[in-house]
């Protein structure tokens, strides 16, 4: 019996573990085309990114991990839509720039951002939002900041006398269920620019425009920018200079870690937009190289230096900077060439490996230019130095580096990034919240009336504590909250507490019995007139068998729903769980149920698994209050 037993044993774990194997075979397969999938959208081939997610969804059967491929599928789809509308700017300049000052090299005012952690937004954690733009001055300011559910929206509070305004959200339209950042405003003020991670986009941050609705009276919806200011990377922190010249924005694309690129055109007023298929084609203009032609420049704005004392000193801040720029141009281009090496090696396709030639020719051809280009500058540098020892001029390489960080040309331009000043700390004090009575029941340390004696319309339960011949004293309510005052004649009649369902007044009546109103009973009300207790409960019941259908509807702070959330729904009830899309933010729907008591049970094991914002909604309506 114990030999059987334990050979039974080794067939069964035996099973087990093939049965692993093939799972685990079966997941490092969906792993790898996942990897394949993305990679191919970060290349900018759409579709053939969503070929290779359509062959995944064939193969998977876990709901949760459908959800997660199509909404993966639909970034791809979207940029493959976008390659429809593709405007081809005239490129000024690009550089590279850290993280974490890159918006200091921008045309705007000096000392106009506020570093993070200030009043305006507490968090020092975001990979790129480093800043607030509040200039000197600002009577209205528009920023970033996390809510409560740890997204980052838009807020805007302007200066009323001495305290600025309570924090408000702009309009549901410009808010997603991912993070909205860097605004920023046309010259004229009507366009507002911001990046967004949860509106309509082909995956990280993509840059959107709201243009003023004058008769609204309100920012009309977002539209994305398209390629080739969106792409698959993280777009970010658009604007226009006020002199109608360039348009300037971030990005991560072609970066090394920690870095940002920002990119400089000419401004277009009326772009003429393009279709552009070719994803190869598409990967080069969203490169956006600059142009050679050195008479669109426009360098006024470079501040000058107390350290330009001569033409040698100039001179040697010009070539020093020209240095670090080929430098970054030889290390984007050696990145691409590879990874165009690689796409060539495993693609089949004899049109994209004919595609993937030219570029490679071109890459190829470009990359000793650089590297004679950086030579020569490098021996111009030396030659300066040179000079300066044998003339006797002291001079300090340290501080000249440090003045030529302040001014950074773009690479093969001479477009000049001049480096500004952060800004002084913000001090802001805000008017104080407006607080809300709270009409929930509670016993408090010390009672409280209601604020409004109105009673809401439909069927209301209260309870009756006492009448007097004279209004009662705070003193008197033994801590309960909220009392509702009454006058008939020359009596007085106290109430507590605002219930909508039968069930929930009667649990609540000997807790106003011990607070010391013995006598304490239950009155209703519906629409605001005395009834019978027994009336209202059959009005309850029939306003009940009207809503026989529930869902619970969920919107996650993140993307996806927790997994704690999940198995807390999985304890409580079989019901099935939807993701679904609705006004740009992730909804997840769990339902439907016939059985409100359930319903509520399953939403309050939701509530304590951590998801906060849980709301019942009668199938077939508008999201409405649980």
């Amino acid at each position: 019996m114990t030999i059987y037993f334990t050979r039974t044993i080794v067939s069964v774990l035996s099973c087990f573990w093939a049965v692993s194997a093939v799972v685990s075979a079966q997941e490092a397969d969906i792993d790898g085309l996942l990897g394949k999938a993305d990679s191919l959208r970060k290349a900018y081939d759409f579709e053939k990114s969503v070929e290779v997610y359509d062959g995944i969804l064939s193969e998977i059967s876990d709901s949760l991990l459908r959800i997660e491929v199509e909404d993966l599928k639909i970034l791809s789809e979207n940029g493959a839509g976008m390659t429809d509308y593709v405007s081809t700017p005239e490129v000024v300049a690009k550089h590279f720039f850290s993280a974490d000052e890159f918006f200091l090299f921008y045309p705007l005012p000096d000392k106009s951002w506020r570093t993070l952690p200030n009043v305006l937004d507490s968090t020092a954690a975001h990979p790129l939002v480093k800043a607030v733009y509040v200039p000197e001055g600002s009577r209205e300011i528009f920023y970033s900041s996390v809510d409560e559910a740890g997204s980052r929206n838009i807020y805007r509070t302007e200066l009323k006398d001495s305290l600025w305004s309570l924090p408000v959200l702009l309009n549901e339209a410009m808010t997603s269920s991912g993070d909205e950042i860097y605004p920023m405003f046309s010259p004229d003020g009507r366009q507002m620019y911001f990046a967004s991670s949860g509106l309509y986009g082909m995956g990280g941050y993509d840059l959107y425009v709201s243009e003023w609705d004058e008769t609204r009276n309100d920012w009309g919806p977002p539209s994305n920018m398209g390629f080739p200011f969106s792409s698959p990377y993280d777009d970010f922190l658009f604007m226009n200079t006020p002199d109608g010249k360039y348009s300037i924005f971030a990005s991560t694309r072609e970066c090394p870690p920690d870095s940002v690129c920002v990119y400089v055109v000419e401004y277009d007023r009326m772009p003429v937009r393009k279709s552009v298929g070719n994803a190869v084609a598409l990967a080069g203009l969203c490169r956006l190289e600059p142009d050679d032609d050195v008479s669109k420049m426009d360098n006024a704005s470079a501040v000058p230096s107390e350290l330009f004392e001569n033409e040698d000193t100039r001179r040697y801040m010009e070539k020093a900077t020209e240095i670090r720029a080929l430098n970054d141009s030889i290390f984007t281009y050696a990145n691409n060439l590879d990874k165009n090496r690689i796409l060539f090696a495993e693609s089949d396709d004899a049109e994209k490996r004919a595609e993937l030639t030219d570029e490679i020719m071109r890459q190829e051809k470009m990359l000793p230019f650089f590297q004679d280009s950086l030579k020569r500058a490098t021996s111009e540098l030396q030659a300066i130095e040179m000079k300066f020892l044998f003339s006797g001029i002291s001079f300090d390489p340290a501080m000249l580096m440090q003045e030529a960080d302040r001014e950074v040309k773009g690479a093969s331009t001479n477009y000049v990034f001049t480096r500004k000043h952060p800004g002084n700390p913000l001090e802001i004090r805000f008017e104080e919240p407006e607080k809300k009575f709270d009409y929930t029941f509670m016993i408090l340390p010390e009672g409280r009336f209601a604020e409004d004696n109105t009673l809401p319309q439909g069927v209301v339960y209260q309870i009756q504590m006492f009448s007097l011949s004279a209004p009662a004293k705070v003193s008197q309510l033994n801590g309960l909250s909220p009392v509702f005052e009454e006058r008939s004649d020359d009596r007085y009649t106290y109430r507590v507490g605002v219930f909508r369902q039968y069930a929930d007044v009667l649990a609540n009546l000997n807790k106003v019995k011990r607070a010391g109103f013995r006598s304490a009973f239950i009155t209703a009300f519906n629409d605001g007139k005395s009834v019978p207790v027994s009336k209202a409960r059959e009005l309850e019941k029939e306003a009940m068998k009207t809503v026989p259908l529930f869902n619970i509807v969920i919107v996650p702070a993140e993307e996806s729903l927790d997994e704690t959330a999940i198995k807390a729904i999985g304890q409580m009830c079989t019901k099935d769980i939807a993701k679904t899309a609705n006004d740009g933010r992730t909804e997840f729907t769990v339902g439907p149920f016939d059985d409100r008591d359930e319903m509520e049970k399953v939403m309050t094991a939701i509530r304590a698994a951590g998801e906060t914002d849980v709301t019942a909604v009668r199938i077939g309506e508008k999201k409405t209050d649980n």
